[in-house]
């Protein structure tokens, strides 16, 4: 499948953002090894780990595929993309396709709004 350089800086935000929940989630319980978590902690934290690893994939897959499909080192690739997400996380900034569908940056509500840890 073609990937467009916008899809892929979306791609990298949204795991940006999982990832950030996992490390959120971490903080907010607690380290595993001195605090218990609750069953319903650790669901939740390895759900959110799950995600981060697999967009953290689909970031690789679709990097490595653009490079190939470019003829352009993934090195510089990579550079680009993370470089464009950070231009987009400055004050001030918009980047077209700054916004994922589906993707919730807080990643903190339940499916009834109310706020997990």
């Amino acid at each position: 499948m073609a990937h467009t350089f916008d899809e892929i800086v979306a791609k990298q935000r949204a795991a940006d953002a999982a990832h950030a929940r996992v490390r959120h989630l971490q903080e907010t319980y607690g380290p595993p090894t001195e605090v218990k978590w609750s069953e319903q902690q650790t669901a939740i934290w390895e759900t959110a780990w799950r995600a981060w690893r697999d967009l953290a994939r689909d970031v690789h897959v679709a990097v490595s595929e653009y490079a190939r499909q470019e003829d352009i080192p993934r090195k510089e690739v990579e550079t680009r993309v993370r470089e464009a997400v950070l231009r987009s996380a400055e004050p001030g900034s918009e980047t077209p396709g700054a916004e994922t569908p589906g993707a919730d940056a807080s990643g903190t509500e339940g499916a009834d709004g109310s706020e997990q840890h």
